[in-house]
């Protein structure tokens, strides 16, 4: 029987949704600043053509504005902002955007084009567009795009960071709905919500598993999290993905100590066949959930022809998701929790492209195969009702693992307590305990052989009821029941203690044996927010970039 998943507060959630659409293209802005839908908060909005270029190519930024008159500046965003371009007094129109701006795009003409040179460095490009004469608060918007590396540039570096912007887009409610609020397909032509891209740094209101001091109560109905957000007007994608929560602040802190690397966005690597070729290792940071068929072909052929891939990322690698070509440009679709029973693709006799849980048997391809961990065996960590407690942090087992060179961390200590760096959203191992009382990765046909569990914490799944009040996403929930349903087939009282009984874990694996090369797997979303003030996560951090260069 399916579950059900509809809750009074999901239709008050989608009677909002539809009054968004009836009322964000008046004149007051005001009618809509506190709802997830962000289509004309401010006075000024816009997007980049495309998601990534090369040197040489032409850049197009399309903008709709309120105001006959608007500024651009362009950053690339390392360990400091650096300004690369810039335009003045630039004309200002506004088009009003479609009905369907969220899954087929805006189709706005390009208001602005400038060319990348061809000494731009790769990296995170960010686009400030300021409207003149707007009210304060409503000026300012942001739009991004990544600068990759020529191809034929011989001073390619050796690891290639890809943005995990398949999930900045899936969390993305700007035009109406997001694959959390209805959506089925959303399109890549379209504006990011705000503080998606940038916003000013707070020191915990803005994260969904938020750090607790000594002798606080967890934020268990996210209340500090939703009163931050509101008072600002951002969605609540802001504690989940883009670029300002996880990827900055990972560059920041790599660049600055003095790593370099190349870039590309998740799409690239399905739509570019060559896209790892030359490079020894890919990495991927923050909460890289939605996975494309060509994105996980190229990473796994990547890492069977003996490359490695490091992933300090919770959810990995947990959707299917499909990419379709739209007059607009690119458009993601994933049915998600529904896709078993909707998704086009049964009918036509594909089960393995199902846009579903990539562990669903109908697909067959459970993340764990090439990641040795998934987020069946442990989802999430001080985040509603799982682990509200818990300690934030790894527990260390094996002290003596390269993993751990030059910490100082002992079997038992926890690793990034302080900073809260388990959370929100988690990947765990099916495990048990060998002789010595180490944990060991427990016998399963899909997990590949050589798992090396070097630490672990307790982690969870959620129930209907269970989620924090706070978020946005009320239609699709019951991760415990649907997992249980779909990966052990039904959700029996067993099955679902076996799901709700999970852990975030730390581990090194062979999904190829010696011929292929090594896959890192830290995995937990918020690990990026130990790295400016945890010693220990730094040295972690830099240990296993100074293993991919060797």
């Amino acid at each position: 029987m399916p579950i059900v998943r509809f809750s009074l507060t999901s239709f008050f959630v989608l009677v909002a949704a539809e009054l968004v659409r009836r009322c964000r293209n008046t004149a007051d802005p005001d009618a809509i600043s506190m709802l997830d839908d962000q289509t004309f908060h401010d006075d000024i909005e816009g997007y980049c053509g495309r998601l990534s270029y090369r040197p040489g190519d032409v850049v197009t930024v399309h903008v709709s504005t309120r105001r006959s008159r608007f500024d651009v500046q362009v950053e690339r965003w390392g360990a400091v902002r650096e300004p690369m371009w810039n335009a003045a007094d630039v004309a200002g129109h506004y088009v009003e955007p479609p009905s369907d701006a969220d899954s087929e795009g805006c189709r706005w003409p390009a208001s602005v084009e400038f060319r990348v040179g061809d000494g731009w460095r790769p990296g995170f490009h960010l686009v400030t567009l300021t409207a003149h004469d707007a009210p304060v608060g409503r000026e300012v918007t942001h739009a991004a795009f990544v600068v990759r590396r020529d191809p034929a540039d011989p001073t390619r570096e050796r690891v290639l960071y890809v943005l995990d912007t398949n999930t900045w887009h899936a969390y993305n409610t700007w035009g109406g709905r997001s694959l959390y609020t209805g959506g089925v397909k959303v399109s890549h032509a379209r504006p990011f919500g705000r503080g998606m891209l940038w916003r000013r740094e707070v020191d915990r209101d803005d994260r969904k598993a938020r750090p607790v001091r000594r002798g606080e109560e967890p934020d268990v109905d996210g209340s500090i999290f939703q009163r931050y957000r509101t008072e600002h007007g951002y969605p609540a994608a802001i504690g989940s993905t883009g670029w300002f929560s996880h990827a900055r602040r990972f560059v920041e802190w790599a660049e600055g100590a003095g790593y370099r690397f190349d870039y590309a966005v998740s799409s690239d690597l399905e739509l570019d066949p060559d896209a790892l070729t030359g490079y020894d290792s890919v990495l991927c940071v923050g909460h890289d959930e939605y996975w494309s068929a060509g994105q996980r072909r190229a990473v796994e052929e990547h890492v069977r022809r003996g490359g490695h891939f490091a992933s300090f990322s919770g959810n990995t690698m947990f959707w299917q998701v499909r990419l379709e070509d739209t007059p607009a440009g690119i458009a993601m679709v994933c049915h998600k929790y529904s896709a078993h029973l909707d998704d086009p693709v049964l009918a036509a006799g594909r089960p393995e492209e199902m846009s579903g849980m990539w562990a669903d048997p109908l697909v067959g391809r459970p993340e764990w195969e090439l990641l040795g961990a998934g987020s069946a065996f442990g989802l999430y960590h001080r985040f509603g009702a799982a682990i509200p407690r818990g300690i934030g942090g790894f527990v260390v087992y094996r002290d003596d693992h390269w993993l751990f060179e030059g910490t100082g961390l002992t079997y038992g200590d926890v690793l990034g307590a302080d900073a809260g760096v388990v959370g929100y959203e988690t990947m765990g191992c099916p495990l048990t305990f060998d002789d010595l009382e180490l944990p060991v990765a427990k016998p399963r046909p899909e997990l590949p052989e050589g798992i090396e569990i070097v630490a672990f914490t307790p982690s969870s799944n959620l129930a209907v009821g269970e989620y924090p009040a706070s978020i946005s996403a009320l239609t699709d929930q019951g991760d415990l029941e649907f997992i249980a349903a779909r990966v052990y087939g039904e959700a029996t009282d067993t099955n679902l203690a076996r799901v709700r009984h999970g852990n975030a874990v730390m581990l090194t694996c062979r999904p190829y044996g010696t011929k292929g090369g090594e896959v890192m797997t830290i995995g937990t979303t918020d690990w990026v927010f130990g790295l400016a003030s945890d010693t220990a996560v730094a040295r972690v951090t830099a240990n296993v970039l100074d293993r991919l260069l060797v």
